[in-house]
C-alpha cells in the first residue's frame, strides 16, 4: 500500500533543472545602490531609508523559490499529541529469539500509551556482512518467507498502533537491501525504505566497514502519510546527509524517524550532533532507535536512542542498556517554533535552491 505522499511513484530523473542564460545574468548582474547615493543620504531620513530598504532586500529574497519544486504546506495532522515509543533492544545471533523479544518490547510500549513505536536498524539479525544474506527475509512475498515483518504487521493492526519496523535485510533475487517497513494501525504495510546511503566508513586504527560489500543502495526517499502524521524516513547513515532530510521538510514531514547503529567511534561524536541539527535544520521532530549495546558482538553499537524536538532540544533520550523510551509529542509546537523563527520566508531563493527530482519530474 503505498502513502498518499509516496515517492515510490518516481522513477525518473531526466529533468534537472536548466538554468536560463538570461536569468543567470540578470542574478548575477543585479543593480547595486550607488556609494554616491548612500553617503549623501541625509541623517533625517535614515530610518526610514533603512526600512524602505529592509523591505526591498526582504521582497528579493524570494524564499519561495529555494525550494523546486515550492515547498508544501505543512499538513494538519491526524493528532496532535500522542505518545511516541522507543525500542532499544539487545540483539543475538537467535532470529526466532530477536523477533519475539522485539515483539514483547512493541507489546510493553503499547501498553504505556505508545501510537507510534520505532525499532532499531538491524534489530533480528547481527549486523555484520557475513550475517545480512544469512538472515535477509524476502518482504514482498511475506508470511513464512518474512517472519520479522509479519509479526510487525500482526502487531500494529491487534495493538492499533503504528510500527516504524527498524531495519532488516531484505532479499530481492540476487541483491540484498538495508530496508525499513512501515505498518499503519490496520496492520497493512503502508511503507518500505530501502538505506540510500551505504554506511562505507574507514577510520584506521578505529573502525573499518563497507555495507556495499552486500548491500546495494535504495533509490527512492520515503515519506508516509500515517495515523500519527507524516513522516519521512531514513536509516542511520542516511541521518548525515542533510539534503534527504531537507526534502523530506519540503514535502511537509512533522517527523523524521531513523533507525540507526551508530558505533563506538563516530556515536559519542556525531550521533546526537546530527538528530538535533537535522531538527533544528527543518523545524521538525526527529526521533531514533539504536540496538543497545554488545561490547562483545563484531559491531559494538553505540547505543543513546533519543526524541528532539523541533528547536533542536533533546527530549527524551538513555544510555546504551536496552531501555523502552516513551515521550510524548505535541505537533501544535511546530507552528509555534516556525513562527517565531520563520527560517521559509527567510530562505535565499535568490541565492540558491534545493532541487527535489523526483517531484519535479512528477509535474
Amino acid at each position: 500500500m503505498k502513502s498518499a505522499v509516496s515517492s515510490s511513484l518516481f522513477s525518473n530523473s531526466k529533468n534537472l533543472l536548466k538554468p536560463d542564460p538570461l536569468s543567470l545574468l540578470k542574478s548575477v548582474f543585479l543593480p547595486k545602490p550607488s556609494l554616491r547615493s548612500i553617503v549623501k543620504l541625509p541623517s533625517s531620513s535614515l530610518s526610514g531609508q533603512r526600512s524602505i530598504s529592509t523591505s526591498i532586500m526582504a521582497s528579493s529574497f524570494k524564499p519561495e523559490q529555494a525550494r523546486v519544486p515550492s515547498a508544501l504546506p505543512l499538513p494538519a495532522p491526524p493528532l496532535t499529541k500522542f505518545n511516541i515509543g522507543l525500542c532499544q533492544l539487545s540483539v543475538t545471533s537467535d532470529k526466532n529469539r530477536n523477533i519475539s523479544h522485539a515483539k514483547n518490547a512493541i507489546e510493553e510500549a503499547a501498553s504505556k500509551g505508545a501510537k507510534l513505536v520505532l525499532l532499531p536498524e538491524i534489530w533480528n539479525s547481527p549486523y555484520s556482512n557475513d550475517s545480512f544474506p544469512v538472515y535477509a527475509e524476502d518482504i514482498d512475498a511475506g508470511g513464512d518467507a518474512s517472519p520479522s515483518t509479519a509479526m510487525l504487521s500482526e502487531a500494529s493492526k491487534r495493538l492499533k498502533i503504528t510500527i516504524i519496523g527498524g531495519s532488516i535485510p531484505e532479499r530481492v533475487g540476487d541483491r540484498l537491501y538495508n530496508t525499513c517497513c512501515v505498518f499503519g494501525s490496520d496492520g497493512e504495510l503502508k511503507a518500505k525504505h530501502r538505506k540510500i546511503h551505504l554506511f562505507d566508513i574507514d577510520i584506521p586504527g578505529k573502525i573499518t566497514f563497507m555495507e556495499s560489500k552486500t548491500l546495494t543502495a535504495g533509490e527512492t526517499p520515503t515519506i508516509v502519510d500515517t495515523d500519527v502524521g507524516r513522516i519521512g524516513i531514513g536509516i542511520c547513515y542516511d541521518i548525515r546527509f542533510q539534503e534527504l532530510a531537507m526534502i523530506y521538510a519540503a514535502r511537509g514531514a512533522h517527523m523524521l524517524c531513523y533507525p540507526g547503529a551508530f558505533n563506538m567511534t563516530t556515536g559519542p561524536l556525531h550521533w546526537e550532533l546530527l538528530q538535533r541539527a537535522r531538527a533544528t535544520d527543518n523545524q521538525l521532530y526527529v526521533a531514533t532507535c539504536s540496538p543497545a549495546r554488545d561490547s562483545g558482538a563484531g559491531y559494538t553499537a553505540w547505543g543513546h536512542s533519543t526524541l528532539i524536538g523541533p528547536f533542536g532540544e533533546v527530549l527524551a533520550t538513555t544510555e546504551h542498556e536496552e531501555a523502552i523510551i516513551i515521550a510524548e509529542i505535541d505537533y501544535s509546537i511546530l507552528e509555534q517554533r516556525r513562527t517565531s523563527l520563520p527560517l521559509n520566508k527567510q530562505r535565499r531563493g535568490d541565492l540558491y535552491q534545493l532541487v527535489d527530482v523526483q517531484r519535479l519530474n512528477s509535474t
